[in-house]
């Protein structure tokens, strides 16, 4: 007898008692299976990027982000869901921009249980029309039919910034870049991997209860509610940090193992992973670098820094890290010292993706005050060159998605 794949349901409504009567109603419909809810409509979008279900029961009133602004994050994200608007409101206007936003169907509160279902039905066709299409599998990453490779080409993106030698700005960096790439459609977490003495949290002036050790404890059975409580929200962008532990020793109850399961599962929680690292070569720092689809490598122009990158581009070689996959970053320039990027990419056969100027004026500031200057003035040189590199990082996933699909193929 043959296996009827069920029609993937999340149900997004602010109220949740609606959530819990639309949960009941359709708990005896064989065909159809619930696998997430959410309160508003910003985490609707990170539940339906985390399941990648059929189709969305989405209210269109609610707080933070109502359902229309919603609907197009996640058509835009996961393109084969099906957004089914459900509203107290039969206003035609709503039904016209919730059409517009990309909603399949439009039904009024509270819907009647055959209304209701034969609409999860006629979604649940479209969306596995057009995964068809796209050759698109469902269900956890690496569980469809074409396997981890396309997978992992749908998730987020891990980037790392490592420096192998300290003092080359690679914190301010990372946070900068981290708040450059975050925005409601590439929602973006800060991963501070210098887990003994990590100062992500205290550049972006946060402070929290939790830490990256209280995810790694539970690494085998993480879930999205446990991320959300766990992160830190940073106040005016929402951007999502995880803070170092609290005291250096906590640092030993941390595996490598454990940091790659805490990574792989944001990796399906947001669409970029921006990880700070410590200069050592840690099980956590090599963990990171391993599972990175980019490496922000980092060197300055004094001749230590510059021997390290050497070193550490010789190790990547061994480890056979894709040399597409290194952004090679020369940070802190100051045109009056002859070393420039040109001679540094020339003798590293490899070219420096982007240069940031030497600007303390701007970066000292900034940090003492726990405000990123890519926040308070995106003018200045230092603040375009973290924007040139957000943008490189972005086309570079571009890249790497197409050769990843042409592998699948």
């Amino acid at each position: 007898m043959a296996v009827v794949n069920k029609i993937r349901v999340i149900i997004v409504d602010d109220v949740q008692e609606t959530r819990e009567n639309i949960r009941r109603l359709l708990q005896f419909e064989p065909e159809i299976e619930v696998v997430g809810v959410a309160g508003n409509g910003r985490e609707g979008i990170e539940v339906a990027k985390q399941v990648r279900p059929d189709v969305v029961l989405m209210d269109i009133n609610m707080p933070d982000m109502d359902g229309i602004a919603a609907t197009e994050a996640i058509r835009r994200t996961v393109p084969f869901t099906q957004i089914v608007i459900l509203s107290v409101q039969s206003d035609p206007n709503y039904m016209r921009r919730a059409m517009l936003a990309g909603a399949r169907d439009f039904l009024t509160k509270p819907p009647a249980v055959d209304e209701l279902t034969a609409a999860i039905r006629r979604a649940g066709k479209m969306a596995n029309d057009e995964r068809s299409k796209s050759s698109v599998g469902i269900g956890p990453p690496g569980t469809g039919p074409l396997g981890a490779s396309a997978a992992r080409a749908m998730q987020g993106r891990v980037i790392t910034v490592y420096s192998p030698k300290g003092g080359t700005g690679a914190t301010t960096l990372a946070v900068n870049l981290a708040m450059a790439l975050h925005n409601e459609d590439t929602p973006t977490i800060l991963v501070d991997g210098d887990l003994q003495f990590g100062d992500v949290a205290v550049v972006l002036n946060l402070q929290g209860k939790n830490s990256l050790a209280d995810l790694t404890q539970r690494a085998e059975e993480l879930d999205f509610d446990f991320v959300t409580e766990v992160a830190i929200s940073h106040p005016g962008t929402g951007l999502k940090v995880l803070a170092a532990p609290p005291r250096p020793e906590y640092a030993e109850q941390v595996s490598g193992e454990q940091f790659s399961k805490v990574i792989s599962f944001l990796r399906g929680m947001f669409t970029y992973v921006i990880i700070d690292t410590s200069s050592y070569l840690t099980d956590t720092t090599l963990a990171a670098i391993e599972g990175s689809d980019m490496i922000v490598l980092l060197v300055t122009q004094d001749i230590p820094a510059i021997k390290n990158a050497r070193l550490f581009m010789n190790l990547a070689r061994d480890l056979k890290v894709n040399p597409r996959r290194i952004l090679f970053t020369m940070n802190r320039f100051d045109r009056r010292i002859g070393i420039t990027p040109e001679k540094v990419g020339e003798s590293f056969k490899h070219e420096v993706s982007v240069v940031i100027p030497y600007d303390d004026r701007v970066v000292i500031p900034s940090i003492n005050r726990g405000t990123p200057f890519i926040i308070s003035d995106k003018s200045k040189p230092v603040s375009r060159s973290i924007l040139a590199l957000a943008e490189i990082v972005r086309q570079r996933g571009v890249e790497l998605a197409a050769q990843e699909a042409q592998q699948v193929h």
